[in-house]
């Protein structure tokens, strides 16, 4: 009796094959993706790499990912199945076949698609995890090769999650096959919709939650408001494009059918009804389209940037070659600098190295919180005060200050202060933690204002230099540590830049004694590219394994409804033509009605992604990321190249709608 059941499965398979080799090869790539990167995460050659820790954590992240995506898609390419495959399963239930009967052929069923995409998936994980280590380990240049091997807990794990999976959906159609009774399930397909009716409410609060998160996109100042509101400002969208599509657009066919000079044309009248008179069902395969799309867009479009400004982040962040921080309970006088720099140039002499520029100043640096002209120290336990209303303030001296910014001051009263803020300072006065200061003169950040970085962080009006005469006008702020800042930039290949950073650091070490400095931090750019490179190298490789699965997930749910459409249109389109209209006139339409539906989710994606533009460029800054022409680029790029791939699957599965409808 089993084998009866389970050749009854094979052939349904078979039969079914239009729907299930998609399906199969959906579950065979998820499979294999997700061994690919359990294989590579729990690789003994990624551990004892150089970098090890950063990359473990992006493949952690990815692996969660994947396995998240790979149930919630294969769950709803099933219900798809299963929709299609009521009016036979009613069949086998009139002929006399139990619901026990059909819920055992359903069981083989799943068996047989268990074992193809699993056992296919790791087969194709196998074959392709050392290209995909290759590919990962050329993004991240890591000093070594991952090896070759097979993993017995990515098989492990594999297959048990993808079993749990499957047996869910088992369970779920055992469930739809139970509470269905034969009738319904026979009649399953041939259901109409109907007319949907507009409800007002949902539809102005899809224009509503759109706005809304279009409105935190484009006003966000600062990375800080920009992190803050991103989580917000991306459920405000999704939940936006869903009513959008349920609500919205059924109102504006419903306008556009009360137009009756519109609507009583023959084109516009069979568009218009066909949109109409399924768009509650297509409405979310269409949202679906869109949001997928979007993340796709967001995704690789981010990580890409990341990964070709690598350069430029770590420009931005270490502006010298050799950056070092050295922390003060005084102010450093000049015959303290004077020692810091002959130590270093003792240490070039020493390396063979020639000192191709070298910069110093000082400042005192710390949190407030400013309101109007009165600054005062930021206090988090203060529940007046906001988090986003933390800033920063600088005090230098004049001569620091025309050192950092290469700007010449005017001399400063005896008394007095310059302010220089992000947002302007208009205030003849300042009060600085209780001491009213006069203002000599005030000014905007210029253009090449070098410390941009912090600006982004906070946003305007949030970052304020203050600027005094000589180190006896510093005294009054010497609560808070003096910190001397040492650029240094030198010649030489990379590996001798390397070893020059490490005999300053012990050059300044030596001279801690004389100068009595507290502690001190160097950094040295070319060390820290390396771990740029891993970082940013494993985003753009989880970027795009998951704008992959995204883009895969995207193409077949757009395969699924156009099969779906396919079959719904083939019965309009044959009474169409029954009742007088012209083969050519209904196949106008029914194309002007596709080509509507399948790329109005495309046009809503790539709005959003302009639309969230100023928010990703503010959350790039936590990368040292500033580059816009780049980040335009390659949203730009991203986003043509999209569209492309969008097109040709739009010509590839239309031929299966057309062939279907035109039957």
């Amino acid at each position: 009796m089993n084998r009866l059941y389970c050749r009854l499965a094979v052939t349904n398979l078979k039969n079914n094959r239009q729907f299930y080799l998609p399906y199969i090869l959906t579950g065979m790539v998820s499979a294999m993706m997700f061994y690919i990167m359990r294989a590579i995460q729990g690789s003994r050659g990624i551990a004892s790499m150089r970098g090890a820790g950063t990359v473990s954590i992006i493949l952690t992240m990815g692996l969660v990912i994947v396995a998240l995506c790979a149930g919630i898609f294969l769950f709803y390419t099933n219900g798809f199945v299963m929709k299609r495959r009521r009016k036979e399963l009613g069949v086998y239930n009139i002929l006399g076949m139990e619901k026990k009967h059909i819920a055992k052929v359903m069981a083989w069923e799943a068996v047989i698609l268990y074992a193809l995409s699993v056992c296919g998936g790791l087969v194709l994980g196998i074959v392709f995890h050392k290209l995909a280590a290759m590919f990962l380990v050329k993004l991240t240049g890591l000093s070594e090769s991952i090896p070759f091997y097979v993993s017995g807990w990515g098989f492990l794990q594999t297959a048990e999650l993808f079993g749990l999976i499957y047996i869910v959906m088992l369970l779920y159609n055992f469930l739809q096959v139970s509470l269905a009774n034969p009738i319904a399930l026979l009649h399953g397909n041939s259901v109409g919709e109907r007319e949907p009716k507009v409800k007002w409410l949902s539809a102005a609060s899809g224009i509503a939650c759109i706005f809304a998160g279009y409105y935190l996109a484009v006003t966000v100042h600062g990375v800080l408001e920009a992190v803050n509101m991103f989580f917000m400002a991306v459920i405000l969208v999704i939940a936006g494009t869903y009513l959008l599509f349920l609500s919205v657009s059924i109102a504006f066919l419903k306008m556009l059918k009360n137009n009756k000079k519109y609507y009583y044309q023959t084109a516009h009248f069979i568009t218009v009804s066909g949109m109409l008179y399924r768009m509650k069902r297509n409405a979310v395969g269409l949202a679906n389209i869109c949001v997928l799309s979007t993340m796709v867009l967001v995704i690789i479009s981010t990580t890409v940037c990341l990964y070709a400004g690598s350069e430029d982040s770590l420009n931005n962040n270490f502006p010298g070659e050799i950056n070092a921080t050295l922390y003060f309970d005084y102010v450093p006088d000049q015959a303290d600098r004077e020692y810091f720099m002959d130590l270093i140039e003792d240490a070039a002499g020493k390396q063979e190295r020639k000192l191709t520029r070298m910069s110093e100043y000082a400042d005192i640096v710390t949190i407030i919180h400013m309101d109007g002209n009165v600054v005062e120290r930021y206090d988090n336990t203060n529940p007046s005060y906001s988090y986003l209303e933390m800033g920063m303030l600088y005090v230098m001296m004049r001569t620091d200050y025309e050192r950092f910014t290469g700007h010449a001051c005017d001399p400063i009263v005896p008394g007095s202060v310059m302010v220089t803020a992000s947002g302007g300072f208009d205030g003849d006065v300042i009060e600085l933690f209780g001491t009213q200061y006069p203002v000599s003169d005030s000014m905007d950040f210029p253009a090449d204002f070098p410390d941009k970085e912090i600006q982004g962080f906070l946003g305007d009006k949030q970052v304020v230099y203050v600027v005094v005469e000589d180190e006896r006008a510093m005294e009054p702020f010497l609560a808070y540590e003096v910190q001397y800042h040492l650029e240094i930039d030198t010649d030489g290949t990379p590996e001798e830049r390397k070893a020059f950073a490490g005999a300053v650091r012990e050059a300044l070490e030596a001279g801690r004694k004389k100068t009595a400095f507290t502690q001190g931090m160097i950094t040295s750019r070319e060390e820290q590219r390396g771990e740029y490179m891993e970082l940013n190298g494993g985003f753009l490789f989880l970027g795009l394994f998951l704008g992959s699965m995204f883009l895969m997930i995207t193409v077949l749910i757009i395969y699924y409804k156009q099969i779906s459409e396919g079959y719904e249109d083939r019965e309009r389109f044959a009474i169409m033509t029954k009742v007088g209209m012209g083969r050519d006139v209904v196949k106008a339409a029914i194309n002007a009605q596709v080509r509507t539906v399948f790329f109005m989710p495309i046009i809503v994606a790539i709005l959003h992604l302009a639309m969230a533009f100023p928010m990703l460029k503010a959350i790039m800054l936590v990368f040292g990321l500033m580059n816009t022409d780049l980040f335009v680029g390659c949203l730009v790029v991203t986003a043509a190249v999209f569209a492309v791939i969008y097109f040709l699957v739009f010509l590839l599965t239309s031929r299966s709608y057309y062939r279907i409808v035109y039957q």
